[in-house]
């Protein structure tokens, strides 16, 4: 079998979008399968960083006490 087919042709199956398919199928070959794309079982909407605090949390510890004298101006009413 025998198709003849020109320039114009070839450029109306490129405006519709099909020349590859038609490539293909002068060839003989098969389309390539896209490839295909896991899920992942759990969505996780904090990233994970090992060896950083859990979110929430802050470093525990005593807070410092409130120095009283008069030159460094801390004197427990801004706390």
């Amino acid at each position: 079998m025998t198709a003849q087919f020109d320039a114009a042709d070839i450029a109306a199956m490129r405006a519709e979008g099909s020349l590859e398919e038609f490539l293909r199928l002068l060839t003989g070959k098969a389309a390539p399968k896209p490839p295909t794309v896991e899920k992942p079982d759990v969505v996780h909407y904090v990233i994970p960083r090992p060896g950083a605090w859990p979110i929430g949390t802050a470093a525990s510890g005593p807070i410092p006490a409130v120095c009283d004298c008069p030159n460094c101006g801390q004197n427990g009413a801004d706390r």
